[in-house]
């Protein structure tokens, strides 16, 4: 356990090394380029050595509160709203100890005169990190959850990939009342059972083209043989359909029917199922 929080420790640190170096680099031109404090005492190669330390010092405390002080702590709290609340505690300290570090070294070492404007501008610049460290926070928990969502879109496709193989491969077999005539369908190819007196008539497709069969039987002991697929459901008291071959629910005045993609003809909704048919959809 020891080993993992250490190996964990390692590396988080190497992985956000490159960017804290980049953050220093970038207030180090800035200080040197455009000098918010007046170091007109120290000749060029000293200037650099100043605006170095300078930032040495920034770059020290970011590294240890942010990387090792931070790494320890999410050892212990998991939770994101902890996290969160750690990441702008980190802020907090890697703003207070740089001001005061930073104010110290341009009393003593740049023998700069500290005034309210000088603390002032030097309260801005050491804001800049945390700011930025806290954005880059953020930025790196929105790539976190988009992985998390990608992996679980990739299982989900998974999923519904194998449903997809096992519906096209499942057979459902359509008995005769007295067991005289029988029709195997695989399940996909089933597209509407109909009562039709003492009949129900399955119609399905084969190919390219829609067939229809006539079953000495009721739609209600039809129905009961289509209750393992969850895709057969009831429309009306006279129609069982596919809801994968369902296009689209039309209403017209205060009825409704439905459009299928392989059947030409409407088929009736009853107000009853019509809740069924709009949840399967």
């Amino acid at each position: 356990m020891a080993n993992k929080k250490i190996n964990r420790l390692v590396t988080q640190i190497r992985e956000n090394l490159g960017f804290f170096l980049w953050l220093t680099f970038g207030i180090f031109l800035y200080v040197l380029f455009f000098q918010p404090f007046p170091l007109d005492h120290f000749d060029f190669n000293n200037r650099l050595l100043f605006v170095a330390g300078f930032v040495a010092i920034i770059f020290f405390f970011v590294v240890t509160i942010r990387s090792v002080f931070r790494a320890i702590a999410q050892t212990k709290y998991s939770q994101t709203d902890d996290e969160l609340l750690f990441s702008y505690a980190c802020g907090f300290f890697i703003f207070l100890l740089s001001t005061t570090a930073l104010s110290f070294y341009l009393r003593y070492v740049g023998k700069v005169d500290i005034s309210f404007y000088v603390i002032f501008k030097l309260a801005l610049i050491c804001m800049v990190s945390p700011v930025v460290l806290n954005i880059f926070d953020k930025y790196q928990d929105l790539r976190f959850q988009n992985t998390i969502l990608l992996k679980e879109k990739e299982n989900v496709l998974k999923e519904i990939a194998r449903y997809e193989n096992d519906y096209l491969t499942q057979m459902v077999e359509f008995n005769s009342e007295y067991g005289t005539d029988q029709l195997n369908l695989p399940v996909a190819e089933v597209i509407l059972l109909r009562s039709a007196d003492n009949y129900v008539e399955i119609i399905y497709g084969e190919g390219n083209s829609t067939k229809k069969k006539l079953i000495r039987n009721t739609l209600k002991t039809l129905e009961k043989q289509l209750r393992p697929f969850p895709n057969f459901v009831r429309c009306h008291r006279t129609s069982i359909v596919n809801t994968n071959e369902i296009e689209k629910l039309n209403r017209k005045f205060n009825s409704h029917q439905l459009q299928l993609r392989h059947f030409d003809e409407p088929v009736p909704v009853s107000r009853q199922y019509l809740l069924k048919i709009r949840e399967s959809l």
